[in-house]
């Protein structure tokens, strides 16, 4: 297996790193757990050296095997994987499926994928939105949720910064950790806020107009070439830019869209998380699922510049 992905399942198509269990139908929370390799649960452990206890920390390790973790302070709480899988149980209701979910990193980091009870009509597409919940056990970052929204028709996150709607949270792994899911749940009722809000925006992006050189010029500002840039580093951000132009261009679905800025922000949001790129890390596919939930930079940078235009 990929040195980042230790276990996972995912829903009727191939995951984005080609590994894992296939099933056909998004199951329950107890089957996801097996499934995904995630029936399991995080111990801690008395840090001794050859000079006695180590006072203030202890070792997170796994309690079926017990691979390491992590290092944390006496402060952390865990939230174990079956907390998780419960928060989204009783946050969703009890007919949740869930679509993906893994261990990654031996078990340092988790997810889970759960699509919401509902899609929305929203600029008059199929909308629907993501669930996504992420752990670590080692003490390197905190627990966070958050909703994606993605275009049904291509598969597309459309997962915008804005300023009108929050799309995740997050909690440390410190004091009250009930009382913070508990926070969590009433906070991600912002769901339905979130996705009112981008209706919204896409509703505005779909009246700003642009011309197709204006489009060329902001594909130029979203993949530049430095002016020391070597002449094959100039000819591979050449083929970028040429993908780019191709997605909004000749893109099956966005050619009734009209030349505006939605039709703009879907064909980056296509390149951001479907080209290939240039060199290709032996983690990049996972780090491109993670940027599900936290936000693409480009295709932040790219709402960015068009609201500035507008």
């Amino acid at each position: 297996m990929a040195a980042n992905v230790e276990t996972m399942f995912s829903v009727r198509e191939k995951p984005w790193h080609g590994l894992g269990t296939i099933v056909e139908e998004a199951p329950t929370s107890q089957e996801a757990l097996r499934l995904a390799g995630l029936d399991w649960e995080v111990c801690q452990k008395i840090i001794y050296t050859q000079n006695g206890k180590i006072d203030g920390y202890k070792a997170n390790v796994r309690g079926t095997d017990g691979q390491f973790l992590g290092v944390v302070t006496d402060r952390y709480r865990v939230v174990q994987n079956t907390e998780a899988f419960a928060f989204t149980d009783e946050l969703l209701g009890a007919g949740v499926r869930y679509e993906t979910a893994g261990s990654l990193q031996n078990g340092r980091k988790v997810w889970l994928l759960a699509r919401l009870p509902r899609e929305f009509m929203i600029a008059g597409e199929r909308i629907s939105p993501y669930l996504v919940f992420s752990n670590t056990h080692d003490g390197s970052g905190a627990v966070r949720v958050a909703v994606t929204p993605v275009r049904v028709c291509c598969n597309n996150t459309l997962n915008l910064a804005l300023d009108t709607a929050r799309r995740s949270f997050s909690m440390v792994h410190t004091g009250n950790i009930k009382g913070k899911i508990q926070e969590a749940k009433h906070t991600l009722f912002m769901a339905d806020q979130y996705m009112e809000a981008l209706g919204m925006e896409f509703e505005r992006l779909r009246r700003q107009k642009i011309t197709e050189r204006q489009a060329r010029e902001y594909m130029e500002m979203l993949l530049p070439v430095e002016e020391d840039a070597s002449p094959v580093t100039a000819r591979n951000i050449k083929k970028l830019r040429d993908d780019m132009a191709a997605r909004y261009f000749d893109a099956p679905d966005l050619k009734g869209l009209g030349n505006n800025a939605y039709r703009f922000i879907n064909a980056v949001s296509d390149f951001a998380t479907h080209a290939a790129p240039i060199r290709r890390t032996k983690n990049y596919k996972e780090n491109l699922f993670m940027k599900t939930y936290e936000g693409n930079p480009m295709i932040d940078k790219a709402y960015q510049m068009m609201r500035s235009a507008a």
